[in-house]
């Protein structure tokens, strides 16, 4: 790197870090119409510089360190550091956001809140671009704790609903609980290496019992923030926020930040940990791919998408396929940000999220339903769509992981993952049957009333699908091998079966087919139920972890006011009645005893006073009186 760069590399941290803090304060204060134009504007230099940042990228990772605390001789410091990942992830959140607030520009044009929702948008990309540069744990999960505040407030925008005040508090709740396992798994981390600087924990790799506690409580934070099974109830109630909230939460940032840190913390995982990881997403990816098969709300089918999709992810993590996961990652922004942006356009449209109220929209909206079409092939799977390619990489290194674990039930594993590419199929070409094919269902909003929304909304999404098509990845739209996104992330030489690729596109196809001619089910189905509601986990928690915490509470609560207060009154009353008594005791007992004798001692030398009077008569007369006494007592 030349050294003129190397000089203005923290200068070029701190702007990239800054800019969307200043980005916070300045569109909180100023005018309504001017915080969209400045948290644009904003970003677009955000972006220049990360494009600059990955032009000029090292050659080796660049670390920028600071000093902050000094704790019983142990310092702790502000670390930063680039390398690929960071320069990669740096541009894609940039690049996401700015499109989503573009979009947003139009969205939400009438929105009397503009400034609170522009402010939180620069809060939340500060913080995750916090997350991409951190150069140890502590700083990771400082900004960590920053996206989930900022989160909170994006998904509970709309605090006058009901439902998106308890979203806000579940997602917020349900993250604290991955948080304290993460938090845990960094105390366990500086305890066992005595540092928390990542570049230096890359280089351990020892598969020992405390790696294994170590790796799966850091996986705890995934989990939260990944929405893996069991936490990620959240996620699709988050689909309350503003439509381009949920298109900026589920492609680069918020449930991207879950697997950024699987990457990070990949040396540290001992192969106990990792066959965790991967029995978790597996379970996700089918969990979250049926949840999504008979939903009717068109945002809730693309959330539980985004929650088997990254079940995917971790799996791959979890199978030491860190390109492939970092991979479809990168496919993934790409075109689920284009799937919630068209949604948006269509709820935009027909004013409801409910599926079943559309129909026949790609009359109306042509150029929405072409890139909604091309975002949900490559979402799918399907060849020549980057998602083809990412799945691909994903899929052919399971097989070769599990090729080489003794237990051959393992294989169970990859097939389920192959299988999760057919469910997918099935829910998108489902959806888009009931949003674009089909009579019109809409009896509030009639069919020659909807219309394409600007080029504001519509430029993002058409731009987003183009970036979905395999070119821009890989010369070769059959082979992940051969593309430089995946190459970018140094994968594993490993053999990937030759039956793969065909296999795959014809579960797709299949799914695809059944989906498109699937009839809508009664919704008192079990198995219609079974999707609805997420498998029911949310009962569970209900019955098995709300209820069972609320009736401790209770009980707790009357012990503490029946049994514990009354002992302490009890022992209150006592104390004040003893503190009478020995007032008491003490004002008449022993005050009354000094006081008399004080009183005794004073009559009797009164009375002596009398008798010391200087006469010499009534010195005899006393003798007299004295003598008399003694031969009184005497005889």
């Amino acid at each position: 790197m030349p050294p003129a760069m190397s000089l203005s590399f923290p200068v070029l941290i701190a702007t990239l870090l800054g800019l969307p803090f200043a980005g916070f304060l300045a569109s909180a204060i100023a005018g309504r119409r001017m915080a969209g134009g400045l948290a644009v504007s904003l970003s677009s230099v955000g972006l220049l510089l990360s494009v600059y940042l990955a032009l000029h990228q090292p050659a080796k990772i660049e670390i920028v360190q600071l000093k902050w605390a000094v704790l019983s001789n142990v310092s702790f410091g502000l670390s930063f550091q680039v390398d690929t990942l960071t320069t990669v992830m740096l541009v894609l959140v940039h690049f996401i956001a700015l499109l989503v607030q573009i979009y947003s520009l139009s969205y939400l044009h009438d929105e009397p809140k503009l400034r609170r929702y522009f402010a939180s948008l620069q809060l939340f990309i500060g913080a995750m671009l916090g997350i991409v540069l951190a150069g140890n744990l502590l700083v990771l999960y400082i900004f960590w704790e920053l996206v989930g505040l900022a989160s909170y407030l994006l998904i509970g925008f709309y605090a006058e609903r009901l439902a998106a005040t308890r979203a806000a508090k579940k997602a917020f709740l349900m993250n604290r609980i991955g948080d304290a396992g993460f938090l845990l798994g960094i105390f366990l981390t500086y305890y066992q290496f005595d540092t928390l600087e990542l570049a230096t924990l890359a280089a351990h790799q020892n598969g020992i019992l405390p790696l294994t506690i170590l790796g799966v409580c850091l996986f705890m934070g995934c989990v939260g923030k990944s929405a893996q099974f069991p936490l990620l109830t959240w996620l699709p109630d988050a689909m309350e926020g503003p439509t381009p909230v949920s298109a900026l939460l589920h492609a680069a940032t918020m449930v991207a930040a879950g697997i950024f840190l699987l990457a990070r913390i990949h040396p540290l995982l001992s192969p106990d940990a990792l066959l965790i990881v991967t029995l978790v997403g597996t379970i996700t990816t089918i969990w979250g791919g049926y949840s999504a098969v008979f939903q009717t709300d068109i945002k809730k089918v693309l959330a539980f998408s985004t929650v088997s999709q990254l079940g995917l992810m971790v799996a791959g993590m979890g199978t030491g396929n860190v390109a492939g996961s970092l991979f479809h990652l990168l496919t993934h922004a790409f075109f689920k940000a284009g799937l919630f942006l068209g949604a948006g356009a269509v709820i935009h449209a027909v004013h409801t999220q409910d599926m079943r109220q559309m129909g026949g929209l790609r009359k109306t909206l042509p150029i929405t339903f072409v890139a909604y079409a091309i975002c949900a092939a490559a979402l799918s799977g399907v060849p020549f769509f980057a998602g083809f390619l990412s799945k691909e990489a994903i899929l052919g290194g399971a097989f070769h992981w599990a090729s080489e674990q003794r237990s051959g039930m393992l294989i169970i594993i990859p097939i389920l993952l192959l299988l999760s590419s057919a469910m997918t199929a099935f829910y998108m070409v489902r959806q888009l049957k009931l949003i674009f094919f089909g009579s019109y269902q809409n009896k509030l909003v009639r069919l020659k009333q909807t219309h394409e929304p600007d080029w504001l909304m519509r430029g993002p999404i058409v731009l987003l699908a183009g970036l979905s098509v395999w070119f821009w990845f890989s010369v070769n739209p059959f082979s992940a091998d051969a593309s430089w996104a995946y190459r970018l992330f140094e994968p594993k030489d490993e053999s990937h079966p030759i039956w793969l690729a065909p296999v795959s596109i014809a579960l797709v196809l299949a799914g695809g087919w059944l989906g498109f001619r699937l009839q809508e089910p009664s919704p008192n189905q079990r198995y219609v139920r079974l999707s609805v509601y997420y498998g029911f986990i949310d009962t569970w928690y209900q019955y098995f972890v709300i209820i069972p915490t609320q009736k401790l509470a209770t009980l707790l609560n009357r012990t503490d006011q029946r049994g514990v207060d009354k002992v302490v009154n009890g022992a209150g009353i006592t104390t004040v009645v003893l503190a009478h008594l020995t007032y008491g005791f003490d004002r008449l007992g022993v005050d009354g005893l000094v006081n008399g004798l004080a009183w005794l001692v004073s009559r009797i030398g009164r009375v002596t006073r009398y008798v010391q009077n200087g006469r010499v008569q009534s010195y005899i007369t006393a003798a007299v009186v004295g003598l008399l006494l003694i031969l009184w007592w005497l005889l």
